[in-house]
Order: structure tokens, then sequence, then C-alpha cells
């Protein structure tokens, strides 16, 4: 991700700050709880196109255990 676009681009609902997380190839908009998604360098802005950060995959239940 091009820092200098990062310094430019906000959220489109909020206009906050984003934060570039690199493992998801996501701008993330804390204040709006939403992710927009990078897609081959190209920041999806679109409201639409954007993760709820509250929708976190579930996770993988192991199993389980008998404490007796």
């Amino acid at each position: 991700m091009d820092p200098k676009l990062l310094e430019i681009l906000v959220c489109p609902i909020t206009k906050s700050v984003l934060r570039y997380d690199p493992g998801r190839a996501e701008l993330v908009s804390a204040a709006a709880g939403l992710a927009f998604p990078i897609r081959d360098g190209v920041p999806i802005m679109l409201v639409d196109e954007a993760r709820r950060l509250d929708d976190t995959p579930p996770a993988v239940a192991g199993p389980a255990s008998d404490p007796a």
C-alpha cells in the first residue's frame, strides 16, 4: 500500500483515519466498524464492499474434553 495514498484516504462514512492491515489486505475504519478491501493494489472504498469488523469467522471448536 502506497504510504502517500494512505495519508489522503479517509473513511467514506466518518471521514476518519484508516489503518492499513497488510495481513488481510484491508483498510480499517475503527470509527465506522468497517474494513475496506484492497484488490490488486486498489482500495475499494464502497460501503457495500466493506466487511463489518464484528463479522469474524467462528472459532474452530476442538474436541470436547470430559473433565471427569
